[in-house]
């Protein structure tokens, strides 16, 4: 299993597929299937049966999971995407950006 740079929370730039370009916030990381969920990218329609909690049924649009190589973190000082680093600061650590220095 691979160690996954990106969490959720951070805000991420789609650099390959269908969506190359849009920015938005990762909602979940998927780790066992190394996909992320990101707010507002790859909407899919799911046609949903009526149910208790929903019971007009109808489509719905959600977002599907997106391979995590397909996204990049933006750094937030920049507005680029950049990759990550970690080192320890104190006897904390923390994760960087590789382009601005920053912590993140």
């Amino acid at each position: 299993m691979i160690k996954l740079k990106i969490k959720s929370g951070d805000t991420v730039r789609v650099i390959a597929g269908d969506h190359k370009g849009s920015e938005g916030k990762v909602l979940r990381v998927l780790v066992d299937k190394n996909k992320a969920i990101v707010e507002g990218v790859n909407m899919v329609s799911k046609h949903t049966k009526p149910s208790a909690k929903n019971p007009q049924g109808g489509i719905v649009k959600k977002e599907a999971p997106i391979h995590i190589s397909n996204i990049a973190l933006v750094d937030p000082k920049t507005k680029e995407t950049t990759r990550t680093g970690v080192r320890t600061e104190g006897d904390k650590k923390v994760r960087f950006s590789k382009k601005s220095n920053q912590v993140l």
